[in-house]
């Protein structure tokens, strides 16, 4: 614990000392800063000494912690000495950052000063401060006393503070507005968030159209049942039976989680629609009447399936393939068939998998945001309606703040019903003991149930996905079908004229998209990954909550995240506006959960033994995590690699309001394509995105590689 402390301590001190306190021009990794001897490049030392007195604040946490170090004899009294030097010095750092903005001061104090969002030298600080608090909890004897486990959870609850829970309070804080701008009251809450036209079940009775909240429900609740079995009834094809073309399964159902926004609506649309091309062929071959049924809740149904089903395969890959065969083996020796191995044993030992594919699913569906802007039609949902709350014609940001409210309402609603329905029971199939079974085959009605599931699902995939490449390719698709390379030349131009001059419109937000998401990406994996480790694994006052909360971001719809950053982070303390960071920050936020439930559903399989195995042997909990954990971990790992990298390319609800002309996105680029009505150049973007999606997500399965449970990973086909 001292020298742990010790460091954060020296850390801390050098950046106070000599970091730029503020944030610089040209960003703090160009170093542009080191040969700029300007205001703006001074360290928090400097300020305090010459004209920002308040910035001495944060030295009132590392003195007390230094004396500690000095002369506290007892491990008890220098712990108490580090959690209450870490605790006073974060809590008057955000005083002073949140008291003294950009452009005046809070509560009337300190009038007439002003000060920048803080930068790199205040991170520094902030970090040493949080975990001179957390090494001081573990010498007190929490989290088994591992400094490493109690800085963990400190980590990743500021992180979950200041990215989610503080930009939240900006939006939902409007929930309690009163009409007229009159401050804030309970008064009108309650009728309005309770309100007939967001509740009403007129759908149900056929006397008209149910309010937005329930179509959300039912909508989710159809869609989380879809994608969960159509992604088992996958995982089961790829896992338990000798299917020969496994590959092309494979990459058949991580095809719709790659695609750009507007895309599969769009195909849908030129399929199924009024004047499309099968409606067009049963309207001609069988004098069947044309009819708008896409554009309602069977539309958004249909679009919401083609996009989330690869999150249900993803998860439930590798809980399927964590049972243990010789669980299976032993059900098969005491003479139970096939069938009733599969249903009392395999099946039972997969629910973490199943709850938390329900799970993401329900969630995705609330929070999904293109398709039923696409194909809603009258099919009101809760996140559209956010979305014209904030930016229709009249805005009301109150009425927003409270759909999201309930749209979290649902949220929370769901996630207590999958709490309830794993309970406390024991999941874990992966154990330190070898295991050179082999996997049992499904029966015959099963796997034949299976095919008869995915197989025509894949095969209208694969016919969706060839439509929209053909459409890169015609002049205008379901129009005019002369073929061109036309489209594909104004976006993605070269000349090779005294070197490579890239022309087209689309590089430069295709280049800057490939990085923010090669960045954002292992970030997302790594704080997912962790809060599901210590969520499993670790047992720590307020964990419920903390499970909650990892799930905000992702309850709520893109466009709020997205107005939320901008009211939180366009001024000081935090000032990210305009900047590639907070792009990253929010792929890192708004992604995270699909790491934290598929990394819970894997470690669930993994027994605690394991765990004690290696910290007997004198293994510490990183050496544990980083050598036992991780490398039976390889499915989560991808799931969470893969979604969150193609999520960084695909997401446009989130980031449509913090792109800038500096670092623009490719789904903002493809927007505007469409609402230029340029359609041949948004499809031809979205394909070559498609390709470049699935490359990387392939060269990932071959770094990460399948992980091997067992000697044998054939299917046992007797």
């Amino acid at each position: 614990m001292r020298r742990t402390a010790g460091l954060w301590l020296l850390i801390g001190l050098l950046g106070y000392a000599l970091l730029p306190w503020y944030m610089v021009s040209g960003g703090f990794w160009s170093f542009g800063w080191l040969f700029r001897p300007e205001e703006e490049t001074r360290s928090a030392l400097v300020w305090a000494a010459s004209s920002r007195p308040w910035l001495w604040l944060p030295l009132a946490g590392f003195v007390p912690a230094a004396l500690a170090l000095g002369l506290a004899r007892a491990p008890l009294a220098l712990a108490r000495g580090l959690v209450a030097s870490g605790a006073l010095g974060l809590a008057l750092m955000a005083a002073q950052g949140l008291i003294i903005l950009g452009n005046g001061t809070r509560f009337g104090m300190m009038a007439g000063e002003t000060q920048p969002g803080m930068g790199a030298g205040a991170l520094v600080v902030a970090s040493a401060l949080l975990f001179l608090l957390t090494t001081g909890i573990s010498g007190l004897g929490r989290g088994r006393g591992d400094a490493f486990l109690t800085g963990m959870i400190g980590a990743i609850v500021a992180l979950v503070g200041v990215f989610v829970f503080y930009p939240m309070t900006f939006i939902l804080i409007r929930a309690f507005e009163l009409k007229g701008g009159a401050g804030l009251g309970l008064s009108e809450f309650l009728p309005r968030f309770l309100s007939p036209e967001i509740w009403s079940p007129a759908c149900l009775t056929g006397l008209g159209n149910c309010g937005a909240a329930l179509n959300s429900l039912l909508l989710g609740l159809a869609t989380a049942t879809g994608t969960t079995v159509l992604g088992l009834a996958f995982a089961l094809i790829f896992t338990r039976t000798d299917f020969r073309a496994k590959r092309l399964l494979r990459v058949l159902t991580i095809l719709p989680i790659i695609t750009p926004p507007f895309v599969i609506g769009l195909a849908l649309i030129l399929l199924f629609g009024r004047a499309g091309t099968i409606t067009e062929f049963f309207a001609d071959a069988f004098g069947w009447e044309k009819t708008r049924w896409l554009y309602g809740f069977w539309g958004v149904w249909l679009a919401q399936m083609l996009s989330f089903t690869p999150i249900a395969f993803l998860v439930l890959i590798g809980v399927v393939e964590g049972v243990s065969p010789s669980m299976e083996e032993a059900s098969q020796t005491l003479d139970a068939d096939r069938w009733q191995t599969f249903r009392l044993i395999s099946l039972p030992l997969m629910r973490p998998g199943l709850a938390n594919a329900f799970l993401l699913g329900f969630i995705e569906s609330l929070a999904d945001f293109g398709n039923p802007l696409v194909l809603g039609g009258n099919f009101n949902v809760l996140s559209t309606e956010i979305y014209f709350a904030i930016v229709g014609t009249v805005a009301d940001p109150a009425h927003a703040a409270i759909l999201s409210m309930i749209l979290l309402s649902l949220t929370l609603g769901a996630f207590l019903a999958q709490r309830r329905w794993l309970g406390r029971k024991n999941y874990a199939t992966v154990t330190g003991k070898g295991d050179s079974g082999r996997n049992a085959a499904l029966n015959d009605g099963l796997r034949w149930a299976c095919y008869a599931l995915a197989l025509p699902w894949a095969a209208f995939t694969l016919i969706l996905y060839a439509l929209i490449v053909f459409g890169s390719f015609v002049k205008l698709w379901g129009y005019d079908h002369t073929l061109t390379f036309e489209h594909y030349s104004r976006a993605f131009g070269i000349v090779l004229r005294n070197g490579i001059h890239f022309t087209g419109s689309g590089w430069d937000s295709f280049f800057t998209t490939l990085t923010i998401a090669a960045i954002a990406a292992p970030l997302t994996a790594a704080v997912g990954l962790a809060t599901a480790y210590l969520l499993v694994r670790q047992k720590f006052t307020g964990k419920d909550a903390f499970e909650f909360s990892t799930m905000l971001s992702f309850a709520i719809p893109g466009t709020v995240i997205g107005v939320a950053y901008v009211m939180a982070f366009n001024f000081p303390p935090i000032e990210l506006t305009g900047t590639g960071l907070i792009l990253i920050i929010v792929f890192i936020f708004r992604n995270m959960p699909v790491g934290v439930r598929g990394g819970i559903a894997a470690m669930s399989q993994l027994d605690r033994s394991l765990d004690e195995a290696s910290i007997t042997l004198g293994a510490s909990s990183a050496t544990t995590l980083r050598r036992v954990i991780l490398p039976l971990m390889g499915p989560a790992i991808l799931a969470a690699l893969t979604y969150a990298f193609v999520r960084a390319i695909t997401s446009v609800s989130a980031v449509i309001f913090l792109v800038s002309a500096r670092y623009n996105m490719a789904t903002s680029f493809i927007v505007g394509r469409v609402e230029n009505g340029e359609y041949g150049i948004a499809i031809a973007y979205a394909t070559v995105l498609i390709f470049t999606m699935l490359t990387a997500i392939l060269a990932l399965q071959l770094i990460i590689g399948r992980r091997r449970l067992r000697r044998a990973d054939r299917i046992d086909t007797q």
